[in-house]
């Protein structure tokens, strides 16, 4: 599972226990003027997530770590596709952000709510 969390001007993702073993990944910290928003999508867990690259996808277990399809990068962490948030970035690395989080519909109204506020 992920922490959200705004710091100044920046969005702080902390992958959280064995998650970052089988993500490769720690955190990411993405600055504000780079995220373009945040919905809750449960489904799209089930999606193709294309080339692996590093990562782990044992299915209906985790989906985890970078995953390249159609020409963009994707960073997943999700263990249960019901909680899963995607936050879409530009000109990052990441397309975007698919990630499992305690509160998706809390996470999105910070993340929109911050993004509204800068506008």
């Amino acid at each position: 599972m992920a922490l959200i969390r705004i710091e100044g001007d920046d969005l702080v993702v902390v992958i959280e226990g064995l998650d970052k073993l089988w993500a490769f990944k720690g955190s990411l910290t993405i600055p504000l003027a780079h995220v373009r928003g945040a919905t809750v999508d449960p489904g799209i867990a089930a999606e193709p997530k294309g080339v692996r690259a590093p990562g782990s996808h044992l299915p209906g277990v985790i989906i985890a770590g970078t995953f390249h399809q159609e020409g963009e990068k994707v960073f997943w962490d999700v263990k249960d596709r019901s909680k899963a948030v995607v936050i879409e970035l530009s000109d990052e690395q990441y397309a975007r952000l698919v990630l499992q989080v305690d509160d998706p519909c809390a996470t999105v109204a910070l993340i929109e709510g911050t993004l509204a506020g800068r506008r």
